[in-house]
């Protein structure tokens, strides 16, 4: 792969994975939830920061992110005996525990002897010299500075994802493949005002070619094409098909102009298109310049590209499974390398094709996907109580080895290919 093609695949990857991951990232803080850690790719970290007691992380393989949020496996890393340094509030709440006792610091020596920061949020222990044991309240955003230096915010019970409600953790869920499609249609709506004009996919005649079937029969400009021998024509592309189909016979076109329905015959020409005799009758479709076509441009794009996307994984299995079918991070990188030739246009074509691709993927009722979870989710609100954290974790579990081995053969096949 050349330069431009490895910054082309790193630029999709990294849009493509960073606004996913916003999207839980976004809805979980809505939420109330605490967000742990915010990763983009998988394996060894590159680069990490922290900001408002989350970690931003850039991780060594590009095969995904996701968001670690606060949950049912929070174990503060304490222990009873373990002497720290404390320092309080105006209300006397502990706000930050430092575990570096041995190194210089501001705050008052304390050895735990038991600690509670997921409900009653207590530290109970022996402050300085005191041989008196004391119960300490322990603010609820406290802060943990850890023996590397790492602060980290305490979880109590209600920041957990566990703890919010059905709704709230459902939305968090879908959230994610949402964003994959808004970032397409803001991607292919700002395509939109880089063409001259744009098409809508409406059955309204644009131009009429000189000297071609159309012009000769009376078709104008601004007709409406209702009908294509007696088939409804609702878009741009029913009337293509028709005409495409009809070969060289002639067709009844019914359309609408200056209110009025007329008919109208013509008789498609062949032209020779690529090698391909192919039947023409010379009319374009009807193009817009105005700012609000552009956006609608973005919105029909994006929904004909879904309707594309989810008819080809619906027929996925069609013919008899086959890994050729699939594509993983090598066949994307491959991909990638060949549009990055075209054009930096072409590369946010291809992103919004691919936020598409993703956002549908992840919504699939697979565990481990955000569609799985969504399925658990669906499954609590009809029993009405909560399931078993044992039966979550162990359905995830599952999905993730079963993805896991689905993405290594995938990747094998690519190279291979």
């Amino acid at each position: 792969m050349s330069l431009t093609a490895i910054i082309a695949f790193i630029f999709v990857f990294g849009v493509l994975v960073t606004v996913h991951e916003f999207g839980h990232f976004f809805a979980a803080k809505k939420s109330g939830v605490l967000v742990r850690e915010f990763a983009i790719g998988m394996g060894p970290k590159l680069l990490s920061w922290n900001r408002n007691h989350t970690a931003y992380t850039i991780r060594i393989l590009p095969v995904g992110g996701y968001v670690r949020m606060a949950g049912m496996d929070e174990t503060p890393d304490l222990e009873a005996g373990q002497r720290l340094r404390l320092r309080f509030d105006q209300e006397s709440k502990v706000i930050e525990i430092d575990t570096r006792i041995d190194q210089a610091g501001q705050g008052v020596p304390f050895q735990i002897d038991t600690f509670d920061l997921s409900d009653d949020l207590t530290l109970t222990g022996y402050q300085a010299d005191n041989s008196e044991m004391k119960v300490l309240s322990v603010s609820h955003d406290a802060t943990i500075i850890e023996e590397n230096g790492v602060t980290v915010q305490i979880a109590p019970r209600d920041t957990w994802f566990q703890s919010a409600k059905l709704s709230r953790r459902a939305l968090i869920n879908v959230a994610g493949p949402f964003m994959n499609f808004v970032l397409a249609l803001v991607v292919f709506s700002g395509l939109g005002f880089t063409l001259p004009s744009v098409t809508l996919n409406e059955p309204i005649v644009g131009t009429v070619q000189n000297n071609m079937p159309a012009q000769k029969a009376g078709l104008q400009a601004g007709d409406q094409i209702t009908k294509v021998n007696g088939q409804k024509t609702t878009t741009w592309e029913n009337v293509a098909s028709a005409i495409s189909g009809a070969g060289h016979k002639q067709l009844t076109i019914n359309i609408v102009r200056d209110g009025k329905q007329e008919t109208i015959k013509v008789t498609p020409k062949l032209v020779t298109v690529n090698g391909t005799r192919t039947p023409l009758v010379g009319i374009t479709e009807k193009t817009h310049q105005s700012f609000g076509a552009r956006i609608q441009y973005g919105v029909n794009t994006t929904a004909s590209t879904t309707s594309r996307i989810w008819y080809a994984l619906t027929h996925l299995f069609s013919g008899g499974f086959s890994l050729d079918k699939l594509g993983g991070p090598v066949s994307i990188a491959k991909t990638t390398s060949t549009v990055a030739k075209t054009g930096f246009l072409n590369i946010l074509f291809y992103m919004a094709f691919l936020s598409i691709n993703l956002g549908i993927m992840n919504l699939i009722p697979i565990p481990a996907l955000d569609g799985g979870k969504l399925i658990l989710n669906l499954l609590e609100a009809i029993l009405r109580r909560p399931l078993p954290a044992s039966f979550e974790n162990g359905v995830t579990v599952v999905g993730a080895i079963a993805m896991v081995i689905l993405m290594i053969a995938v990747t094998i096949n690519d190279i291979l290919r």
